[in-house]
């Protein structure tokens, strides 16, 4: 009996556990715009775009243009609970003239983002490369 009763509490806690670590990574969730803007640099164009973000149970999914055609950028990752998120990064060079060493349009690249989401507003920036910075902001419901 005792043994049926403290396996009984033993789930019980861990369900609980579970839920709570559910609820965290789920505060996220919707739609975001995501703005992406990469200064001039290293003889490159600047250039900024917006394209929306989705986020369900704390991972994030983003994408812009058609995908595996020149321009096409993909965002993916996991937010963690308190709001960290180490994202990635996977595209396609759209011209030129916006690429750092003038890679030919149609070059995939790919680079990881460190982003911190809190409240209603996210911000990231790109880890390796050029110098770009995110802004994330949730849509309403």
């Amino acid at each position: 009996m005792k043994k049926t009763f403290l396996l009984g509490i033993g789930i019980a806690v861990l369900c609980t556990s579970a839920a709570r670590a559910n609820d965290g990574n789920s505060r996220f969730d919707g739609v975001w715009d995501t703005i992406l803007s990469c200064a001039n640099t290293d003889g490159a164009l600047g250039y900024s775009f917006k394209f929306p973000s989705t986020v369900k149970d704390g991972v994030l999914h983003g994408e812009k243009g058609v995908k595996n055609q020149p321009g096409w950028l993909q965002i993916d990752g996991e937010i963690k609970a308190d709001g960290a998120a180490d994202l990635y990064a996977d595209g396609i060079v759209g011209a030129a003239p916006f690429a750092v060493g003038q890679r030919p349009k149609g070059t995939p690249y790919n680079y990881h983002i460190d982003a911190k989401f809190s409240g209603a507003s996210r911000t990231g920036h790109r880890v390796e490369g050029r110098s770009c910075n995110m802004t994330f902001a949730k849509k309403p419901s």
